[in-house]
């Protein structure tokens, strides 16, 4: 079977049946299970299906139900980590950063060397929790209501707050990144999102490489007012001179 004809059966029994394994598929198209996991790989950095542990699970059923914030932290963790230590390197003393909610924010903070004194702010209280016992930090915890499905408050009583804010930096994390558009499941917390950004001297943006190509449901930003973007060198090339085309691709 040709590769391109072999990938588009692979879609196709990936978006009939919601969730495939690489056994499923081996059975049903004949080939190794190496050549299986290569094209899953290929498929999931373009964005045409979703790679998860044995297997492969469409765009579609993913974006039915935003996961919660326990089951996002165990997703592509490693991923997660690097870009969470890539950001820790460009916080420096004396600097006031917003950090938004996300479980790649929630690392940041395993990154940072304690002898730096500065300002963290946040509208997680995910995010401030991890920040609760680190020395040489003022830590500001942004109020509102509380949305339990990311930890993250929201609304109007905490876009006034950050609204009267300015910060060196602010680190806002994503759900999904197609072309220009940043995307977030939940529509107030995407607002809030606008406002640090909006309030920021350098507005940044960090993500696993897995949520590129990806679209959520509410698009909050546009990636061309970023000054840059964090995300994993396993970045296929194509995505990532695409993304050059928008703002500075900074590699973790």
């Amino acid at each position: 079977m040709l590769k391109k004809k072999r990938l588009l059966a692979i879609l196709d029994l990936v978006n009939q049946n919601e969730i495939v394994t690489v056994s499923d598929l081996t059975s049903s198209l004949g080939v190794s299970d190496m050549t299986i996991r290569r094209d899953l790989d290929e498929l999931d950095q373009i964005g045409k299906l979703i790679r998860i542990h044995g297997g492969a699970q469409s765009v579609a059923s993913q974006s039915k139900v935003e996961l919660s914030r326990s089951e996002k932290k165990e997703l592509n963790l490693d991923a997660k980590k690097a870009v969470a230590k890539k950001a820790a390197s460009l916080i420096k003393p004396h600097e006031t950063i917003y950090l938004g909610p996300g479980t790649t924010n929630e690392l940041i903070v395993n990154y940072v060397n304690d002898v730096s004194f500065f300002r963290i702010v946040t509208n997680s209280l995910p995010v401030f929790e991890s920040w609760q016992n680190k020395r040489n930090v003022d830590l500001v915890l942004i109020g509102g209501t509380y949305r339990q499905r990311s930890g993250a408050f929201i609304g109007g009583l905490t876009n006034t707050s950050l609204n009267e804010l300015k910060f060196t930096k602010a680190f806002v994390g994503v759900n999904g990144i197609h072309d220009d558009r940043m995307m977030t499941a939940n529509t107030e917390e995407g607002q809030t999102q606008l406002v640090a950004l909006n309030n920021a001297n350098q507005k940044i943006g960090v993500c696993d490489y897995h949520k590129i190509n990806r679209d959520d449901f509410y698009y909050f930003y546009n990636l061309y007012n970023l000054d840059a973007l964090i995300t994993n060198a396993e970045l296929n090339e194509n995505s990532l001179a695409h993304y050059q085309e928008y703002t500075q691709m900074i590699l973790a």
